[in-house]
């Protein structure tokens, strides 16, 4: 199978009801941070701020993910997602138990912040 070069591409080789979900949280990525860029990367759908990666989804044969691309984020986050399964950079979700509308708003904006945080620090000030 070619790898897909665009996020619509990903989403029209997955399963419809994972399709659905993820096209969802399409949507609320690029509503929370209009700024994004989508891209693929890693072979997954994900949304670039600034040059830099900051959030990847994708579908599994059993579940779909979130990666936040940030350790310190899921640790933020660990009270809201204590009924997800979580890993050190995942969050796995299935399309009958999605992720609520505000905790992906909540994750997204957090990364945001993140992200200018750590554009900030590598610009010099004079």
């Amino acid at each position: 199978m070619k790898k897909p070069g665009t996020i619509d591409e990903y989403l029209a080789n997955v399963k419809p009801h994972h399709r659905k979900i993820l096209q969802k949280l399409r949507q609320i990525i690029c509503a929370t941070a209009p700024n994004v860029e989508e891209c693929i990367s890693y072979g997954l759908p994900g949304f670039r701020l600034n040059g830099r990666l900051m959030i990847l989804f994708g579908a599994w044969a059993n579940h779909c993910a979130l990666y936040p691309g940030s350790a310190v984020t899921l640790k933020k986050f660990r009270n809201e997602l204590r009924n997800f399964q979580t890993s050190k950079g995942t969050i796995r979700f299935s399309p009958d138990r999605s992720l609520p509308v505000a905790l992906v708003k909540s994750l997204v904006k957090t990364r945001v912040t993140e992200n200018k945080d750590r554009s900030n620090k590598g610009k010099r000030k004079l």
